[in-house]
C-alpha cells in the first residue's frame, strides 16, 4: 500500500502502529533497511520467508513506518522498493485522555517524490 503523498494527515491508528512495532518479523525488516530495498533483498536479508515478508511489508507501509516507492526499470519490470519513513514514533495522552499516536516522518528527496509520483500513475492505470 502506498501511501498518500498529497495527504496532510496520514497518521495510522495506533493499533495499527503497536501491532508492527510488537512484531518481530517487523522489527527485523526495519532493522537492515539502512537503505532502500525491494522485497526480495530484504527478505534475504532479515532471514523472514518473502511470502512473509510482503505481509509484514504491507503492516510497515500501513503503519506509515516504511515508504513504499518505486524502482522504475527500462524493461518495462518495475519493481517497489521499501526504505524506513520515520525519525520517531510517540505514543501518548491526548486532551481527552485517549492514546494518540503521532510519526516524525523523514523528508522525502526529489527521487522518492518521483517514485511517489509514478507509484500513483501506475495505481490509476
Amino acid at each position: 500500500m502506498v501511501r498518500d503523498p498529497f495527504a496532510e494527515d496520514d497518521t495510522p491508528e495506533l493499533e495499527t502502529v503497536l501491532d508492527a512495532l510488537d512484531d518481530e518479523d517487523c522489527r527485523s525488516i526495519v532493522s537492515v533497511l539502512d537503505e532502500p530495498m525491494t522485497a526480495s533483498k530484504i527478505s534475504e536479508e532479515s532471514g523472514v520467508p518473502l511470502s512473509t515478508t510482503y505481509r509484514k511489508l504491507e503492516l510497515l507501509t500501513e503503519s506509515s513506518l516504511l515508504y513504499e516507492g518505486v524502482e522504475v526499470r527500462s524493461d518495462g519490470q518495475h519493481a517497489s522498493r521499501y526504505a524506513i519513513d520515520f525519525e520517531e514514533v510517540v505514543i501518548a495522552l491526548d486532551e481527552e485522555r485517549a492514546f494518540a499516536v503521532d510519526i516524525s516522518h523523514r523528508a522525502r528527496s526529489p527521487d522518492q517524490r518521483l517514485e511517489n509520483l509514478w507509484s500513483e500513475v501506475r495505481k490509476e492505470t
